[in-house]
């Protein structure tokens, strides 16, 4: 196409929301009107699935849940006995974080709080992640810290930090279950040192979990300051406008009713049931047809801003978590999915940049474009240019210089970020994630394939203390194949060893023998530790 051609394309293709200043420009996506009328039946099945999904169908089978995340910004759409839960605990949770804010509620040894430490994994870390740092102010009232992995190191680096203000830090521990392992582990390893330093952990602890939970039980015998719910309709990677995001965000003062006006007002416009004219679909749109309906093509994501950096962490979880399946809804064999990656611009310009423009050409890209540089205004750092006109500039010279060698692309354009165009780009994505779902026929709101990780996981354990069993009876060293054979694992002996050499260079009373270069000739032998030691 030629430029003017282009420019007409662009007009015919825009998406705006005045009430947001939001655009969303997919002119640079190469389908044509013949291919789209031709997706229309799709299309319209999907509008009529997300209907459904919003007036409570059960869109989780597996579990027999309904998914009712939008339900969160406009009660008025959720069932009848959940609209009053809904605006309470919205309450609530405004209510209690003013109180730790001016110090109505505090710690047993501290005139008032001064740090939060966030324990949650997945969905319950990844949202309020980028949430705190897309919005969170320079001096914030509150200073959030997040442990979410079950990396002893990276706990401590955590716990190192807030070593001499534990005894003013608020602990929010965050799991729907109750039981999820790592998260389990974060809140064991946090007690211990609340304990080392002959701190009440009760005292500083709040929970975010469903009612019935294990945590649940936890909190109530124990006493926690306080606990705030997670519905059984609300997953994990949709969960940032729950308690699960929303309790942090209000915390650190953040405007969480502004967060949730703008997915409300984002919300309205992705029910049309006309693709030009709702902007979930025209990136599920895209989607399919960068990916030919099968995923063939990475999603990368540019945010040309730094405190959307998170955004591309944020965005793998939501669409790798809910479309990445082996099986459609008739049980057939797929392999579906769409990779996500990305970073910001224009850093990427000095990264990967180049291979998008002349590398193998297995993506396209989402560009995230913010009109306003700064509060204030910018010194000029050449004749008639800025900074951000240098950024500006960076991202259009890219966008062209990708469209030249045949590389689509898509951007979306926000006035500025606050809490309301966050709150637009989390509704517009997860509304996209639902249509495209259902143009592939998957079940966007299951996770089986993070379900058989934890199972491959716990079997592994089970082994590790079938293997030390074995170590704690015997005097002298064994062959690594005769200790497989003892602990029943002849046929698994790579993940004995594994276990073994892992107990080993952690001073578990393992020691390995032998030649490490030649690991199926070493032997394993076992020291009890000393009560002393």
């Amino acid at each position: 196409m030629n430029a003017q051609e282009l420019w007409q394309r662009y007009q015919d293709w825009l998406y705006f929301n005045e009430d947001l200043s939001l655009y969303l420009d997919v002119s640079r996506m190469r389908f044509n009107e013949e291919w789209v009328t031709a997706l229309e039946p799709k299309f319209a099945q999907a509008f009529k699935d997300m209907a459904a999904l919003e007036q409570g169908a059960i869109a989780n089978p597996d579990e027999n849940w309904r998914v009712g995340h939008y339900w969160l910004r406009n009660p008025d759409l959720a069932p009848e006995e959940l609209k009053i839960e809904i605006v309470n605990n919205l309450d609530k949770i405004e209510a209690f974080a003013q109180k730790i804010r001016n110090g109505t509620i505090h710690p047993p040894q501290a005139p008032q709080f001064t740090d939060v430490l966030s324990i949650g994994i997945g969905g319950s870390a990844l949202g309020p992640q980028f949430v705190d740092d897309a919005l969170g102010a320079d001096f914030p009232p509150l200073t959030i810290h997040f442990i979410d992995n079950t990396d002893p190191a990276g706990i401590d680096r955590i716990l190192n930090r807030l070593k001499n203000r534990l005894s003013s830090t608020l602990v929010i521990v965050t799991s729907k279950s109750g039981g999820t392992l790592e998260t389990r582990n974060g809140m064991l390893e946090v007690r211990h040192a609340y304990e080392q330093q002959g701190l009440n952990f009760p005292a500083h602890a709040v929970a975010v979990t469903m009612l019935g939970s294990k945590m649940d039980e936890l909190e109530r015998i124990e006493g926690w300051l306080t606990k705030f719910p997670m519905f059984d309709w609300i997953g994990g990677r949709t969960s940032e406008m729950s308690s699960v995001g929303l309790l942090s965000a209000a915390l650190l003062g953040i405007d969480i009713r502004a967060l949730l006006a703008g997915a409300k007002i984002m919300d309205a416009d992705t029910r049309i049931p006309d693709v030009k004219r709702n902007p979930a679909a025209l990136l599920a749109l895209s989607w399919y047809y960068a990916g030919n309906g099968k995923g063939e093509k990475d999603m990368v994501v540019l945010p040309y801003k730094d405190s959307l950096l998170l955004l591309s962490r944020y965005l793998q979880q939501l669409l790798m978590e809910s479309l990445g399946k082996e099986k459609d809804l008739d049980g057939n064999t797929v392999h579906q999915g769409i990779t996500v990656y990305g970073n910001k611009g224009a850093t990427d310009q000095h990264a990967y940049v180049q291979q998008l423009r002349d590398g193998v050409a297995n993506f396209f890209v989402i560009f995230i474009e913010v009109l306003q540089d700064r509060i204030g205004t910018s010194i000029e750092v050449e004749t008639d240019a800025t900074t951000g006109d240098f950024l500006s500039g960076f991202l259009q010279g890219t966008r062209q210089a990708l469209y030249e060698k045949k590389r689509d692309s898509i951007t979306i354009t926000i006035a500025k970020v606050n809490p309301q165009t966050i709150g637009a780009l989390i509704a517009l994505f997860e509304r996209a994630v639902g249509i495209y779902a259902s143009l592939i026929n998957i079940n966007a709101y299951n996770q089986p394939g993070v379900e058989a990780g934890k199972k491959a996981a716990e079997t592994l354990l089970t082994l590790q203390r079938k293997i030390l069993a074995v170590l704690k009876t015997t005097d002298q060293p064994l062959e690594l194949s005769s200790l497989a054979e003892k602990a029943e694992a002849i046929h698994q002996i790579e993940h004995v060893y594994k276990i073994v050499r892992h107990l080993a260079a952690n001073q578990r009373g393992v020691t390995l023998h032998g030649n490490h270069a030649k690991p199926g000739e070493l032997t394993v032998s076992f020291t009890q530790k000393s009560k002393h030691s």
